[in-house]
């Protein structure tokens, strides 16, 4: 078994429509892996499969040797962003992820604000999340993913709403990432993010992989 990412005849129905369609695909462990395809195209629901975030119809996943819903019910160790992160609207950012960073106890207040240093945000910042800007909301959704040194990252759209300064970050993080071993999915409407990140970039179109670029 690939100690990597391995999916074998992943298949996802909804009534009657496929949203995945038979993906078999092998992906090494620590590298960068891009998606990209129209909205529809199956790129979210595929970060939601092997995320164990849904029960597929047909097919298998295993993550670094451990089959999804089979032998673990999610990755063991992941930062995720898929859509919308649910924070708590009264919190601080600093709070919100000290709650998250609760529940497996795996860091400490200064690993906690290294991360909102890191994309850019003040672990001092007194504002509420419901005060915060796109952007904002978008860094501490980067800063909840990377905080706890996953594995495994899967990020859907990070760079959405992100201004310059924000996507260059977001570069380097991924650098970073990518230096200390990290598996990273990125799906993205932009290619350019891709191509500059990724050592593969697949294309997604009505469930399938239509193409695959080397880079």
């Amino acid at each position: 078994m690939n100690d990597g990412i391995e999916l074998c005849g992943v298949t996802k129905k909804i009534k009657e429509n496929l949203i995945l369609d038979n993906i078999c695909l092998s992906l090494k462990k620590g590298e960068v892996y891009g998606f990209c395809g129209t909205n529809g195209s199956g790129k979210t629901m595929l970060f939601r499969a092997i995320a164990g975030l849904i029960h597929l119809t047909e097919g298998e996943i295993s993550v670094f040797s451990k089959r999804i819903g089979v032998d673990v019910s999610f990755p063991e160790s992941l930062g995720i962003i898929i859509e919308s992160v649910g924070f708590w609207p009264d919190y601080t950012g600093f709070e919100n992820l000290k709650l998250l960073a609760s529940i497996r106890n795996s860091i400490n207040e200064n690993q906690i604000e290294e991360s909102l240093y890191q994309v850019g945000l003040s672990p001092k910042d007194t504002r509420k999340y419901k005060k915060y800007s796109l952007g904002q909301k978008q860094r501490l959704a980067l800063a909840q993913a990377i905080m706890e040194k996953p594995e495994l990252l899967i990020l859907d759209e990070p760079t959405n709403a992100l201004d310059e300064e924000g996507i260059e970050r977001f570069y380097s993080i991924i650098q970073k990432e990518h230096e200390r071993g990290t598996t990273v999915l990125i799906a993205s409407h932009n290619k350019a993010d891709l191509y500059q990140l990724c050592s593969r970039v697949y294309t997604l179109s009505a469930g399938k992989i239509v193409n695959e670029e080397i880079r």
